[in-house]
């Protein structure tokens, strides 16, 4: 797709979770400047939906009234914020759409791979992918997509292990290996952006090592951008291919984000 010219394109709100870990802090902060340096001239702002400001909402509202917007989810899954907070504040002013989530997407098992390598962790060991975890179907269909790919580049066993909101819990996921006739070593691929909370309790999992999260890495901003293209494109009206979602999840959620628009049941 030809990225659009960034003189006269959209801003691109890059909305991020928020924490209180200053080294999270940074790390997306460093998201926002690998954008802009990929796409110069690129309006990226900052906004959060939970725990930092400036808050989604008033970064939408600030908005001058004729100037498009695509706000980018920089989060991992689907669930509550991206299909409640980020696409009310989007529905709130014409003009503006929201870009699909980061995640699935095979870049992200090459960097999971890569964080394992570095931690240590051999091709054959067992590993539990953990993830933040929502109540929200599709977002555990986000996971196991991400899974199955970096299953398909490992020899050892790969499983989903989720911080809250979804089953197994990463401390379930691993005592499930513990308990099977395999004993040798369980890792967990910390499948969040950067450090803070949840990043925190996996140390806690019982398992024997813990790689590091996703960032530093300039992937995450390359798949930002296009989220960004994607979404630019059904905000100009330039023809997609949409159509009902075929995935699993779809019959058991009330809203789909990814047919182009969201679908009630």
């Amino acid at each position: 797709m030809t990225a659009p010219s960034a003189s006269n394109a959209p801003v691109l709100i890059a909305c991020a979770h928020g924490t209180d870990n200053e080294q999270g802090r940074r790390e997306i902060d460093a998201v926002r400047a690998g954008i802009s340096a990929l796409r110069p001239g690129l309006d990226v702002l900052e906004a959060y939906v939970d725990v930092q400001v400036p808050d989604l909402v008033d970064v939408v509202a600030s908005l001058p009234p004729d100037r498009p917007a695509v706000i980018v989810p920089l989060l991992l899954s689907v669930g509550y914020h991206v299909k409640v907070d980020i696409a009310r504040a989007a529905a709130s002013r014409p003009g503006t759409v929201s870009a699909l989530p980061l995640g699935p997407d095979p870049r992200l098992a090459s960097v999971l791979q890569q964080r394992l390598t570095e931690a240590g962790v051999a091709d054959g060991d067992s590993v539990v992918l953990a993830a933040a975890g929502s109540s929200d179907a599709c977002a555990a269909e986000d996971v196991d997509e991400v899974r199955a790919v970096l299953a398909e580049l490992r020899t050892g066993p790969v499983r989903p292990g989720f911080g809250s909101k979804a089953s197994p819990s990463v401390p379930e996921a691993v005592a499930s290996y513990r308990g099977g006739s395999d004993r040798g070593r369980v890792a967990l691929a910390s499948y969040l952006l950067a450090p803070g909370y949840f990043h925190d309790q996996l140390a806690k999992a019982g398992a024997d090592v813990v790689s590091a999260p996703l960032l530093p890495s300039p992937v995450i901003a390359e798949i930002a951008l296009s989220r960004y293209d994607d979404a630019v494109a059904r905000l100009t009206g330039r023809p997609q291919q949409e159509g009902p979602c075929p995935r699993p999840c779809r019959a058991l959620v009330s809203t789909c984000v990814r047919s182009g628009s969201a679908q009630p049941v």
